[in-house]
């Protein structure tokens, strides 16, 4: 139940627009994002395996943008990060990661593949 509660919120801050691009299978065209930072983005492939109100553990494939072998960890969920349809654990998602002022990666929004 606190997963629902959790991405009832976040859907409801991608109620509106920006722009429309469609890069790496994800369709950004509902994320409050500029262009420069949807491009920044590193898109990873990766198994949801438990999301919670700060964080979610995956199960990623390789990243080699960014030198990450396939592994399974937890990541940060940004502030107002966008889940984009209806993802559970044991779903096969798209993840779209950014790179924080502090070198951390954390996740700006997930899609079901």
């Amino acid at each position: 139940m606190k997963n629902l509660t959790f991405s009832g919120i976040v859907l409801a801050f991608c109620a509106s627009g920006a722009f429309a691009q469609t890069t790496h299978g994800m369709d950004h065209s509902g994320m409050h994002m500029s262009e420069s930072q949807i491009e920044g983005a590193v898109h990873a492939t990766a198994v949801l395996n438990a999301i919670s109100e700060g964080s979610a553990n995956v199960s990623h494939d390789p990243i080699p943008e960014i030198g990450w072998p396939g592994m399974t960890m937890d990541l940060p969920l940004q502030a107002g990060a966008q889940i984009m349809g209806d993802v559970a654990p044991g779903d096969k998602v798209t993840l779209m990661l950014f790179k924080g002022a502090d070198g951390m990666y954390a996740i700006g929004a997930i899609m079901p593949n």
